[in-house]
């Protein structure tokens, strides 16, 4: 059995990076199912990975990956997990699936920020083309500049969730090479949990029987498993390819979302969507 610190294949490696990004792009769809607020939604879906992640580790490892859970650094990463996915489902509630997407997309430009400014990546010639796309695609895809609309609020939320999902990718990527990403995953989705508790005891709701089966499918597959692979990738791949991966979120989404629930996207925001896209498809053949 591999240890802890061995990284897996690059192919393993992508592998795992696109089943989570197409995890991720599912679990939007949950926003619209359920009928909870944004922040009780997050409680029951960090709540429940814990849960999940402790079993499996506990069958898995016994005791010693329960054991490091009194960590500053995984401390602030489940508070900006916490953070990350409240702001993704109130873009969610605000707008549409769609609109909470692609407002997320915009994650990359905050990766490369981030990377140059802790120095684990110099910015190159083509991260400007990137950031171009991304930029204009984001423009293309508010109808109009008014905050008064409600599409440029749920963009606003959705650009939110991505800055602190670009800022939890640069951090995970310094732990996933001391840490296995169950442990990690255990633990962030746990702080998360606790950070939420306060919001969720100040506004209680009981959901209903279809909620809770919502919040399971949400918490072990969305959460659990998602995150975890998604970690892992990391042991193998940069923060920027992993980045461009997960911009490619809104393709699974959107599709599932036209899919399941009758979302489809016209005009000005087809465009913009389609630029995000594009952005990321560029960033996937430049070097990183």
């Amino acid at each position: 059995m591999k240890g802890a610190t061995e990284p897996p294949s690059k192919a393993r490696a992508l592998v795992a990076l696109h089943s989570a990004v197409a995890l991720f792009g599912f679990a939007g769809l949950f926003g619209k199912w359920l009928s909870l607020p944004a922040t009780g939604i997050v409680f029951g879906r960090t709540f429940i990975a814990s849960l999940a992640l402790a079993a499996l580790l506990r069958v898995q490892r016994g005791h010693e990956a329960l054991e490091r859970g009194i960590d500053g650094w995984l401390a602030i990463n489940g508070a900006v997990l916490a953070l990350h996915w409240v702001a993704f489902f109130e873009a969610i509630r605000i707008a549409s699936v769609a609109v909470g997407l692609l407002g997320f997309a915009s994650f990359p430009l905050f990766v490369l920020a981030l990377e140059a400014l802790t120095r684990q990546r110099a910015l190159r010639g083509g991260d400007w083309l990137t950031a171009a796309l991304v930029a204009l695609g984001l423009l293309l895809v508010a109808p109009e500049w008014s905050w008064a609309n409600r599409v440029v609020q749920g963009l606003a939320w959705g650009i939110l969730s991505g800055f602190t999902f670009a800022l939890l990718t640069v951090r995970n990527r310094v732990l996933a090479g001391r840490q296995a990403a169950g442990t990690i995953a255990l633990w962030q989705n746990a702080w998360a949990a606790v950070c939420l508790l306060p919001f969720a005891l100040a506004e209680p709701v009981s959901p209903s029987a279809r909620d809770i089966a919502l919040l399971v499918v949400l918490g072990v597959l969305c959460t659990a498993l998602s995150h975890t692979l998604f970690i892992a990738s990391l042991r193998t791949v940069s923060a920027h390819v992993a980045s461009v991966v997960a911009a490619l979120e809104p393709v699974y989404g959107i599709a599932l979302a036209f899919l399941l629930l009758g979302e489809s996207l016209e005009g000005r925001a087809l465009a913009g969507a389609a630029l995000l896209v594009g952005a990321a498809l560029h960033a996937t053949c430049s070097p990183g």
